[in-house]
């Protein structure tokens, strides 16, 4: 190409590259976000609120092979209603991995309400089904460490055979008949 010849820019060749443009935004993959240092703030914030709270849930982490915390989960309904939030699975007192909690309801029902939760995984084959599951259920089978009156569990040998503990606790105080039956769980990237 000559220096007298410039290249043009057509109709075409513009709105190609716009489109393009906008498909490469729009496929970004978070990478550079702080969606993972937020979600672990808040869980950091989340445990020390439960420690401080409900002192029997330290020495249940202590035992636990890892827990799932959820700092935040909304629940919402109006005749139909549904839950969203995210966690971190720690293991050791570090993320391995991050997860959403999703459930879905129908009913009367009506209102709002926000609270965290966090699950103890007791057994290594508690944490394992559950790490390898696509989206992990919660089921009835559930053993609840705070009570509906705010009293802490005790932590004793029967309680700790249990392959999942749950400790649900809202943001105004406890959650009164707290149940997790029916939330589904799946790894995410934040």
């Amino acid at each position: 190409m000559s220096s007298s010849q410039t290249p043009r820019l057509t109709r075409r060749g513009f709105a190609l590259g716009m489109a393009g443009l906008s498909f490469t935004a729009a496929c970004g993959n978070g990478v550079g976000n702080s969606n993972a240092a937020t979600i672990d703030a808040r869980v950091d914030a989340t445990l020390n609120e439960m420690y401080s709270k409900y002192p029997n849930t330290i020495e249940i982490a202590e035992k636990a092979s890892g827990m799932l915390v959820m700092p935040l989960v909304t629940e919402a309904g109006f005749v139909f209603g549904g839950s969203y939030g995210r966690g971190a699975l720690r293991i050791n007192g570090v993320t391995v991995d991050y997860y959403s909690a999703v459930s879905g309801s129908a009913g009367l029902q009506i209102g709002a309400q926000q609270y965290a939760h966090v699950l103890f995984f007791m057994t290594q084959d508690a944490l394992n089904n559950f790490r390898r599951s696509s989206g992990w259920t919660a089921g009835a089978d559930l053993e609840y460490v705070v009570s509906d009156q705010g009293d802490s569990l005790t932590a004793d040998t029967n309680t700790l055979r249990s392959p999942v503990l749950a400790a649900v606790f809202g943001r105004a105080g406890l959650r009164v008949g707290a149940t997790l039956e029916g939330i589904k769980y799946t790894r995410i990237i934040p």
